[in-house]
């Protein structure tokens, strides 16, 4: 009794949701187009970071090879992305990864997914409004900040921020109640901001390849040397740990890695296009063009910027703090300041409604399966927008906001994000090997164009799970040389154990490579080969997973060169999620440890999954059984 208990428990754990979107009417407001999409897309990812983050990875990682450390970045998204249109193609429903993760890897993970999202989009909304304000104040002469610190000063310091952020608060009072007029005036307001703020960047691309001059990408040692104004100038071993080497690449190519793995965090946002499953009028099409096209937009963006600005002035010359100002400064273009100031606005405005829209939508998603509280769920008959959870959320982004400074927290931001990434790349790999289902959510968003001789689309008649299926040899030969061309449960099995192990392995070569960095440098022998044998069994399940058939099933986006592409989506997720700090890791697990106590207590139990799974009452059975006897 126990062990079948404990059996149950597990089963509850990893229930998986079963979707069937071609019946379900959904309560929220189809209006938004693939050009809304774009912009929502672009805007949530284009933030103030370009304004800023370009400067300070030129002078500090790549000099004017931040445009290839950009490329690079752009790329590792990409594999992010692909992963997220394949599901939004397959899955077009309000939830993003936390859905994903349900449908594919069930409920715990689901959950986990969820939790983390809405950490990330709290503490992106509250850092993301004291940013605003402080670049307003910052622009009318600090005079808020001063009054704040004469007469509203909290002294609590490492707890509380050095004064209550009251513009931070009214900035979100003023979002939130946009979000909750309506979805079509929310995005009307975000294709305002991001054409601004495109526009003030493509002045800034302009500008930097009429004013700019090759010999910055050009610069050697010696002219580094001779216009340094710094402390170390009769140093050139100094100068050369501080400023590199001059030329293209000043501080070679691990520097132009390293600036890679900041400028990975510029391209994080897209994934809010994918909760717009069901406020879209063709989410098959919409969202992998969406999140595809907003990717692309914002590379060219950062490219052209970071370009601009090497161009203009040399890199080591760069304010890391301000260097759009700090370049127009050098080339005599103090006016176009003014330019820079109002694009910057409207890109942290851009920026902080990418952070509140997908917040209120995800945990609406969660509520109505029942893993929070049901009211979070309610949806406005008039704005047909979740208004419980957007007014709840955006209360508790104003309270963050108007206490902390958060700038210890802006870490705990990227686990979530780049744990969603992980686990939607895993899923995408997962299901592309699974046979057919009855489950609707492996095959809902077939399209219903006629299949050609190479594809087919799935119905509930020709599906596997139906059909009687040939005795399956689970020997080696069988596992690398599989006798069928379509999926079969033996070979979803094995992808779903490889998966697994995949996984497990990517994490220890990722631990390892970051708690080993010293002796890998130092060529240390058996830190090698642990590494070699780590990457070498990656290969080798990899190699297994491609060997099994793949499943037909036409959707109208997928997700090309499977298994590599997820695989190595997880790997550079996992990464730099190695490379958080201890601090950031503490502060994950004491949040986890209070998302498991809702879980446990209330999420478990009301779950829809649950209700919809549980056994008939046995009382219940004997009456029908008896009435058919009759």
């Amino acid at each position: 009794m126990g062990c079948q208990g404990l059996l149950n428990f597990g089963k509850n754990l990893l229930r998986r949701k079963v979707v069937d979107w071609t019946t379900e009417q959904s309560k929220l407001s189809r209006c938004l187009n693939t050009f809304d999409l774009v912009a929502l897309g672009v805007g949530s990812t284009l933030g103030a970071g370009v304004y800023i983050l370009a400067g300070a990875v030129a002078r500090e990682n790549s000099g004017p090879a931040i445009v290839i450390s950009f490329l690079i970045a752009a790329l590792a998204s990409v594999l992010a992305g692909l992963c997220y249109g394949e599901f939004g193609a397959r899955v077009p429903k309000t939830g993003s990864a936390y859905l994903y993760s349900y449908v594919t890897v069930g409920e715990l993970w689901a959950f986990i997914t969820g939790w983390n999202l809405i950490l990330s989009y709290v503490i992106g909304t509250s850092s993301v409004a004291r940013a605003w304000s402080a670049t307003f104040d910052e622009l009318t002469g600090k005079h808020i900040e001063r009054f704040c610190q004469e007469h509203m000063t909290m002294n609590a310091p490492g707890v509380l921020a050095n004064y209550p952020d009251i513009f931070a608060v009214l900035i979100i009072f003023i979002l939130t109640g946009l979000l909750t007029c309506g979805v079509k005036e929310s995005a009307m307001v975000n294709k305002i901001f991001t054409c601004i703020n495109v526009l003030v960047l493509c002045f800034v691309m302009v500008s930097g390849f009429v004013k700019g001059s090759v010999k910055n990408w050009h610069l050697t040692i010696d002219d580094i040397y001779n216009t340094t104004n710094d402390s170390h100038r009769g140093n050139q071993t100094q100068i050369k740990l501080e400023h590199g080497v001059g030329g293209f690449m000043p501080f070679g190519f691990s520097g132009v890695l390293s600036g890679a793995a900041t400028c990975f965090y510029a391209f994080v946002g897209f994934d809010c296009i994918a909760t717009t499953g069901e406020e879209v009028k063709n989410p098959q099409k919409a969202i992998p063009i969406g999140i595809v096209a907003s990717l692309l937009i914002c590379f060219v963006a950062y490219f052209g910027v970071s370009a601009a600005l090497t161009l203009m002035m040399p890199y080591y010359l760069l304010d890391p703090n301000s260097p759009l100002p700090n370049a127009f400064q050098y080339v005599g273009w103090e006016g176009a300041n003014y330019a820079v100031a109002v694009g910057s606005l409207c890109a942290l405005s851009t920026s902080l409604l990418g952070s509140m829209f997908p917040m209120p939508r995800v945990i609406y998603a969660m509520a109505e399966d029942g893993l929070l509280f049901k009211c979070l769920a309610t949806v406005s008959k008039r704005t047909k927008t979740p208004a419980i959870a957007t007014v709840t959320s955006g209360a508790v982004a104003a309270a963050m906001a108007f206490l902390f400074d958060l700038k210890d927290l802006v870490d705990l931001m990227s686990i979530g994000t780049l744990l969603a990434y992980s686990l939607v790349a895993a899923c995408v790999l997962i299901l592309r090997y699974q046979p057919e289902q009855p489950n609707l959510a492996y095959q809902m968003a077939s399209t219903t164009e006629d299949p050609d001789t190479n594809e087919s689309v799935s119905t509930s008649e020709s599906q596997a799970g139906f059909l009687p299926e040939e005795e399956e040899n689970c020997s080696i030969e069988g596992i690398l040389f599989p006798q069928n061309s379509d999926p079969s449960r033996l070979s979803g099995l094995v992808v779903n154990i490889s998966s697994g192990i995949i996984g497990l392995l990517i994490v220890s070569c990722c631990s390892f490579t970051v708690l080993g960095k010293d002796l890998l440098i130092n060529g240390t022998a058996w830190a090698i080969v642990m590494i070699a044998v780590l990457v070498l069994l990656c290969l080798v399940v990899g190699l297994i997973i491609w060997r099994q058939p793949e499943s037909k099933t036409k959707l109208s986006f997928k997700v090309p060169l499977l298994p590599l592409l997820p695989i190595l989506s997880i790997f550079v997720n996992v990464y730099l999620m190695m490379q958080l700090g201890k601090g950031t890791w503490i502060r994950f697990a004491v949040w986890m440890f209070l998302g498991f106590i809702i879980y446990f207590a209330y999420g478990m139990g009301h779950s829809v999954e649950a209700t919809d799974s549980a056994p008939p009452d046995p009382e219940i059975n004997m009456d029908i059984n008896s009435d058919s006897c009759k």
